[in-house]
């Protein structure tokens, strides 16, 4: 299995997140991918780096691949998007991939534009992924909808156009991107629901490979482990409201503080890596590829002390 690094922007600064991410590919993971946030989910996160500008810098000092999961519609005109996928994808060739997702109200409300109903976000995301796709390949496009464009061609075009993968977490969504996507990406720590949605976007015809974004914590005990993940992913326990309505930081840390669920139960805990590594491979039935994102802020000491044994163990024949 392929096993990458999830780099966070909401929990380091870009500078600290490169070297991070220059370290994982040191120690032997396989790429690495990230979110595109304006805002962290908490204030104990703390940061929200630009992953556009970012991305850049990581493909140019690093030599394996790079994906990001991103929002057209709202915060980026599909247009914008599309321009943005098509410079890396010339740039790195081979080495870039995009995830399309309907986005997360705390990103995108700062145009000030009304937060769309789940529906029309969907509606949004299919007709962005479709617009994106015809100015990858080179097409002048029209367009009236949800989105408008009018007479929009990229000039810098990839010799090999990068992959559109959808985010989903759900079995409906996963079922519904099916149609345009050329891969699909998760997260979640239930083998259940993640089986759910895997098998979901099968049964839809969907193609390509299937990705887990797996959040994990990672530390001498388990107890330490639980503290970090309760710390740094408290969100985890917000279950009352959907997270992809929350517009603040803030509003995220009240709602989890009267949460009845313990964030750490969100998280794969755990201090043994032979027992981390059997819990990651429960969860990765009809996967191809697996992206590690250990929840604490000290990345350089889970590279150094911790990745090595993991990764040593998912690599094992047992």
């Amino acid at each position: 299995m392929f096993i990458g690094y999830h780099a966070s922007h909401e929990q380091l600064p870009p500078s600290a997140l490169l070297s991070a991410v220059q370290l994982a590919e040191s120690v032997g993971f396989d790429g690495a991918m990230c979110s595109d946030h304006l805002a962290p989910w908490g204030r104990a996160q703390g940061e929200s780096g630009f992953a556009w500008s970012w991305l850049g810098a990581a493909l140019a000092t690093t030599r394996f691949g790079f994906g990001v999961v991103t929002a057209p519609g709202q915060r980026y005109h599909p247009v914008i998007t599309a321009h943005a996928i098509a410079s890396l994808g010339e740039m790195f060739p081979g080495r870039f991939w995009a995830a399309l997702g309907s986005g997360e109200r705390m990103n995108e409300h700062v145009t000030g534009d009304p937060w769309p109903e789940k529906r029309d976000r969907d509606r949004r995301l299919d007709e962005c992924a479709a617009i994106i796709r015809r100015l990858l390949a080179g097409e002048c496009v029209n367009h009236e909808g949800t989105v408008r464009v009018h007479e929009a061609r990229l000039w810098s075009l990839p010799a090999a156009i990068p992959s559109l993968v959808a985010a989903a977490i759900s079995p409906r969504t996963a079922a519904r991107v099916a149609g345009w996507a050329d891969g699909l990406i998760t997260t979640g720590t239930d083998a259940h629901a993640l089986g759910e949605t895997v098998s979901a976007y099968r049964a839809a015809g969907g193609k390509g490979e299937v990705s887990l974004q797996l959040h994990l914590s990672v530390d001498a005990s388990r107890e330490r482990a639980a503290e970090i993940a309760r710390d740094q992913w408290r969100h985890g326990a917000v279950t009352e409201v959907s997270p992809w309505d929350i517009a603040q930081p803030e509003d995220f840390d009240r709602l989890a503080e009267r949460a009845a669920e313990d964030p750490a139960e969100t998280v794969l805990v755990g201090d043994d890596p032979r027992e981390l590594a059997d819990g990651i491979r429960a969860l990765t039935a009809g996967v191809n590829r697996v992206y590690l994102h250990h929840v604490g802020q000290d990345q350089r000491r889970f590279l150094e002390e911790h990745a090595p044994a993991l990764l040593a163990e998912l690599r094992s024949a047992r």
